[in-house]
């Protein structure tokens, strides 16, 4: 076994906004803010493990899945209990339903605000 250097801290996002970002993850996860930059163009949130960090990115596009030119480059796993009601709260909150849906009775994938795949899960680790 080796040593570890370190431990994971955050998770960070690219978005065009990261106050609606902030907004969004902090009504989905439950999470507070626990930092932000004077200009707000980073702003990061903790109270569910590592932080979850939404950084501006002026030039950022949207990702496309699961095909298209701007393919994702990672995606967030929300353990739920009910899917269903667990979906319709995250719309109600301002995500969007992917069309693309390869296993719904085990994982829903949605679209944050600014585009970014997640999936809501009722699969658990052993």
């Amino acid at each position: 076994m080796t040593e570890r250097v370190g431990q994971l801290a955050s998770i960070s996002l690219d978005c065009p906004d990261p106050d609606l970002l902030a907004d969004f993850y902090s009504r989905l996860l439950g999470l507070k803010e626990a930092f932000a930059t004077p200009d707000r163009g980073v702003v990061a949130l903790t109270g569910g493990g590592p932080m979850l960090t939404l950084m501006r990115v002026d030039t950022y596009v949207a990702p496309s899945w699961p095909e298209g030119d701007q393919h994702q480059q990672m995606h967030l796993d929300v353990a739920v209990e009910d899917l269903a009601a667990a979906a319709e709260a995250a719309a109600a909150l301002g995500a969007v339903p992917a069309e693309h849906q390869p296993s719904p009775e085990q994982w829903r994938v949605l679209l944050d605000p600014a585009g970014h795949p997640f999936c809501l899960t009722a699969v658990r680790p052993d």
